[in-house]
Formats: structure tokens, C-alpha cells, sequence
């Protein structure tokens, strides 16, 4: 069986924060063959919308809009102020990806990354129910504007949350609202995944975006990944998504510490995405 996946590439992999002038890499993205440029917007005040979805139409490029979840933007907080925050941000990025034609919003919503800690059950247990709590709220911001929220499980390294596609089939039971989708990550699910197959088809339906890069945060196909298993997971739930090359650019030092990256990837960032493309390609054609 062969599915048709669209493939995508993140602006993260060249630059950070993206900012409308960020929009001169979208004719190198499209001439390198992508379909879809993967947005990651940390601060949407350097964003002009407007400015950007023109960008997008002149490269025929589609968008897809990743947020970025610190620790002043944290839903399972102790102080309900930091949870303001957040939503006043899950709303300008809701705005943009309407704006965008995007229909969902994507990123690990639940909790500030980074924040990995041991805790007890009980303390777990209230950061739990915050969380669903607030994203509920969050899906009703999503619905209201008729997109999806996508929510990521991160390695055991960057949360203590949701680390598996169990974790967030369980995240979704609760909070209980139709907005709430999956978006996997074939980085985190290489560390945290028993099967990498049988969790894909454990998202489902709900699998809304699907991230990869190799083990090592390196070019797709130059690793330890289980490509065909990431392949046959998609085939048997007819993953019809896009399949977006998400890693970061060492030279933005902010950006490369927050995901401890500490040596280039590649030659350079056009040649990791040139034969992540290239890869890719030929893994779903096959």
C-alpha cells in the first residue's frame, strides 16, 4: 500500500525566531521541492500575517504553524497568570494559522519544555488535570476559529508529562473535546516508543502532523531510525498528513542550547534539507 504524504521542512532548521522577513527562505524551500514550510512562531508580534500568507501563495508553498512552549507559557503552572500568557499566545497563533489556511496549530501545548523533573503522584496528578483542564479551554479557542489543536509528546528529556503515544491517546480521553488531535515526532518516538509502527497506529485518526529527523537530530536516512516502521505505521491508519523535517541550525545559539545541539549536522543547512527531501521521496515512493 502507498500513501500520499505531502513533505515539509521547519524554518528552524535555518533560522530563529522566525519573523516576516524569514519569508526569503520560502523560494529556496519551494525550489528544493517541499510542499509545505513548517512555521515555527515564538513571538507573533514579529509576524505580519498578511504579509506572509502573500509569501506563501507567490511560492505555492502551504504552511503549517508550530508553537514554542517556554517557561512563561507553561498550562500546568501554579500561577494562573503564566496560564494567561499562554493562551493569549495559543490565540495569536490560532489568528495566524487562519490567516495561513493552516487548519491546526501544533507543539507540546501541555507544559513548558524543558520542564523534567521527578515529583510525586500527587503533585503529577494536579499538573495532569491542569493540563487538561486549560487545553480543553484551548480546544474551545481551536473550534471556535474551525482548526485542531496537535499535541506532541516530547522525550523524557525535555517533559515529564507526555512522553508516548499512549500518554497523549490518554491527554486527549480527558480533556474531551473533538479539537484535540496528535502530532508524533519520530525523533522523541525513536527514544520513547517501544514500536514506533504500532504507536502511529495507536494515534490513528487523530494523527494530524507528523515530524522526523534522523536519531541523532541529523538528515533523514543517515541513521538509526526505523524508517519502514515509521512507513508502515503511516500506510496502515492511510496517513494522508504531511511529513515535516524538523531540526535546528547550531549557529543560533539561543535556539541550538534549548535543544542541546552542539555541533553541525551537515555540511550545511541547505544540504540537510536537500538530502532529507531526497530521502524522503524515495522512502515514500517505495
Amino acid at each position: 500500500m502507498s500513501i500520499h504524504v505531502k513533505t515539509g521542512v521547519s524554518t528552524w532548521l535555518w533560522t530563529s525566531p522566525f519573523t516576516t522577513d524569514t519569508v526569503a527562505l520560502f523560494p529556496k524551500i519551494k525550489s528544493m521541492g517541499y510542499d509545505v514550510v513548517e512555521i515555527a512562531v515564538e513571538y507573533p508580534e514579529l509576524i505580519a500575517g498578511k504579509q506572509v500568507k502573500e509569501a506563501l501563495d507567490a511560492n505555492g508553498l502551504e504552511a503549517v504553524v508550530c508553537g514554542a512552549f517556554g517557561p512563561t507559557r507553561d498550562l500546568t503552572h501554579e500561577d494562573p497568570a503564566v496560564h494567561e500568557t499562554c493562551f493569549t499566545y495559543i490565540r495569536q497563533c490560532l489568528d495566524l494559522c487562519n490567516t495561513w489556511g493552516a487548519s491546526f496549530l501544533a507543539g507540546p501545548m501541555y507544559a513548558a519544555v524543558g520542564k523534567a523533573r521527578m515529583v510525586s503522584a500527587e503533585q503529577r496528578k494536579t499538573e495532569w488535570d491542569r493540563a487538561v483542564t486549560n487545553l480543553h479551554k484551548a480546544c474551545m479557542e481551536a473550534k471556535a476559529r474551525g482548526l485542531s489543536l496537535a499535541l506532541e509528546p516530547l522525550n523524557r528529556f525535555e517533559t515529564d508529562l507526555v512522553n508516548t503515544a499512549a500518554d497523549v491517546n490518554r491527554l486527549i480521553r480527558d480533556i474531551n473535546h473533538p479539537a484535540a488531535g496528535i502530532m508524533l515526532d519520530g525523533f522523541h518516538m525513536g527514544i520513547e516508543e517501544k514500536n514506533m509502527e504500532e504507536a502511529i497506529v495507536a494515534a490513528g485518526k487523530r494523527l494530524l502532523h507528523v515530524q522526523v529527523s534522523e536519531n541523532d537530530r541529523g538528515i533523514p536516512g543517515s541513521g538509526q531510525t526505523q524508517w519502514q516502521s515509521l512507513k508502515q505505521g503511516l500506510e496502515r491508519i492511510n496517513y494522508q498528513g504531511v511529513v515535516a523535517i524538523e531540526s535546528f541550525t547550531p549557529a543560533i545559539k539561543e535556539l541550538a542550547g534549548a535543544v542541546c545541539i552542539w555541533k553541525n549536522l551537515a555540511d550545511d543547512q541547505d544540504q540537510f534539507a536537500i538530502e532529507g527531501f531526497h530521502f524522503l521521496q524515495q522512502l515514500f515512493k517505495s
